[in-house]
């Protein structure tokens, strides 16, 4: 006789068993929300193209010690914008949440976030490691006053709020918000606050300094 499977659980019977248990119904589990900044990708992409384009330019064509300018240039600000432009994420799931910032990956379960709000920028507080700023969601005062008057003028109106003429930041922090409330109390949304220094980024902006100064010392 052959297991039952049900949901997203494994085989509950085994081949000779006379009987297999029922299925236990499961949690459905759901893909991470991913949260990006669209306008600091667009500038990284950009700025690459630029420093690549110098930097290509001075390998091929500089004379001297030009070359090994350029390649130290290179190997210290293309981590760099990386680090600060395409790099930032944020990845909301059921049970915990990641954050990955310029030079360093948070993982915080749901259990552990005391709060999240957006003033001048968007952070995560925690009860015992304090606060951590989500770098993929910037807040923009010029969206944040449009939709304050947007709000305002929906309270002398009977029209219903529309999200989408929030702004970005503040519809994200909703949106965190609804889930760490839903997993406060789940038990596999407990546990401890990991952090991850990016050493891919780290190790090749320090060796690209490193190799500037001693060009430029040596000169």
């Amino acid at each position: 006789m052959t297991g039952v499977r049900g949901g997203f659980t494994d085989a509950y019977g085994r081949i000779g068993h006379m009987t297999s248990p029922a299925p236990q119904p499961s949690e459905p589990t759901h893909r991470d929300r991913v949260f990006r900044s669209g306008g600091g990708i667009l500038g990284g992409i950009l700025l690459l193209a630029v420093v690549a384009w110098l930097g290509v330019d001075a390998l091929v064509w500089g004379t001297d010690r030009t070359p090994w300018l350029a390649l130290a240039g290179l190997l210290f600000a293309v981590p760099l914008i990386v680090a600060f432009s395409l790099r930032p994420a944020v990845f909301a799931g059921n049970d915990r949440l990641r954050i990955r910032n310029p030079f360093r990956t948070i993982t915080l379960p749901w259990g552990t976030v005391t709060g999240i709000r957006a003033v001048y920028s968007c952070e995560v507080f925690t009860e015992n490691d304090g606060k951590f700023q989500l770098w993929a969601v910037p807040v923009s005062l010029r969206q944040r006053k449009r939709a304050n008057r947007y709000q305002d003028r929906l309270a002398h109106t009977s029209e219903t709020l529309d999200p989408a003429k929030l702004a970005l930041a503040d519809r994200a922090v909703t949106e965190l918000r609804e889930l760490s409330e839903q997993a406060t109390t789940r038990p596999t949304a407990q546990g401890t606050p990991t952090i991850r220094w990016a050493y891919e980024v780290i190790a090749p902006t320090l060796a690209g300094l490193v190799l500037l100064i001693v060009l430029l010392a040596t000169g």
